[in-house]
């Protein structure tokens, strides 16, 4: 039987000055570097407001309007395991900004910068899904060798 884990992840961006907020994750389980704010959907929690609280606990501000970017579906060959990270954005916020909690420092970045970054592992891979109309889906098998097969779709 699978055992399935829900995520979500969202982008905050700034249209008039062309930046992005992000997140220096330090790493917990081999999931470090430049990211956007997320984690666990609790149960008996919607997505979207997953999303809102996550981004709340990671940066201090509040987000409204946020609007589906795609899915990060992970398949463990081994013990069928799949992670679903659901993936928002949102150019909506309030209120004051953490510099940095736990999870690890918060700023913002110019959108050109961020591939030039210390990005968390396949987060290159990830941008695709925020910023295409075209792409909402990214597929990834892993396996105890942590293989990793990370397809766009």
């Amino acid at each position: 039987m699978a055992d399935y884990k829900l995520y979500n992840m969202c982008m905050v961006y700034n249209k008039e000055n062309n930046t992005i907020l992000v997140q220096d994750k330090v790493a917990d389980d081999g999931w470090g570097g430049i990211t956007f704010p997320g984690g666990h959907i609790e149960f008996g929690e919607s997505f979207i407001e997953s999303a809102i609280r996550e981004v709340k606990e990671e940066t201090g501000l509040d987000v409204t309007d946020l609007e589906y970017a795609g899915i990060i579906n992970y398949y463990n060959t081994d013990n069928s395991e799949r992670w679903m990270c659901f993936l928002y954005k949102t150019n909506k916020y309030s209120g004051e900004m953490l510099n940095e909690t736990e999870e690890g420092k918060v700023f913002w970045v110019n959108s050109d910068e961020l591939l030039t970054m210390n990005l968390a592992p396949n987060m290159d891979k990830y941008l695709q899904l925020f910023f295409s109309d075209e792409h909402h889906e990214a597929f990834a098998k892993w396996n105890s060798n942590h293989t990793d097969e990370l397809r766009i779709i």
